[in-house]
């Protein structure tokens, strides 16, 4: 199936937001269901979901195909600050679930996958805002959700150009937007254990 002239026109990162547009929606509409910012309960629940996504992409921050497609790409990973997130709240890491990606993985599919924890990253400002409303900030509890220190705009704006400069064939983008949509799914099947009950 051809993209339609009016996708085209976007740019690679445009396409990837359209493509991806539902089950994003679907997730953040998921998690706000949970209202992680209601409790500090509830925000331990959240904290392990981003722990464990996080987790499981952790490999992609050293790989050198990725690396030399995103050059400031070891300088993103939040994994980190979440480990001391969960810490500063009496949280035990959860316990590795075998669910992280493989060192082998496509460069296009992992493309994908680094979009939704950047773009992630981006729409953090909110969240950071409603965790001080709990008391948490960037020197407690929250340092994963506070932004760059450059702007997470900007932050976001070299990500999306790195993404957009590179070169991909038209089956490249399919493997990056299936790697998007996985992550998405990925997240929210974390939301559906942490928040059944």
């Amino acid at each position: 199936m051809s993209a339609s002239p009016m996708l085209l026109e976007l740019s690679r990162s445009q396409r990837l937001k359209a493509a991806t547009h539902g089950t994003h929606e679907r997730l953040d509409q998921r998690i706000m269901r949970g209202e992680p910012f209601a409790s500090l309960e509830n925000y331990r629940r959240f904290l392990r979901v981003q722990y464990r996504f996080h987790r499981d992409l952790a490999v992609l921050y050293s790989l050198p195909a990725l690396q030399g497609l995103l050059p400031d790409l070891a300088e993103r990973q939040r994994l980190q600050q979440l480990q001391q997130d969960l810490l500063d709240l009496g949280e035990a890491l959860p316990a590795d679930d075998n669910a992280a990606l493989s060192s082998d993985i496509d460069p296009a599919t992992a493309l994908g996958w680094l979009y939704v924890v950047e773009g992630s990253n981006l729409g953090a400002a909110i969240l950071f805002k409603l965790a001080a409303k709990i008391g948490l900030d960037a020197n407690h509890g929250a340092r994963h959700l506070a932004g760059h220190p450059d702007g997470r705009a900007r932050h976001w704006r070299r990500f999306t150009e790195a993404l957009d400069g590179n070169a991909l064939d038209a089956e490249q983008e399919q493997r990056m937007v299936a790697g998007a949509t996985a992550a998405f799914q990925r997240v929210h099947g974390y939301v559906e254990q942490a928040f059944a009950d």
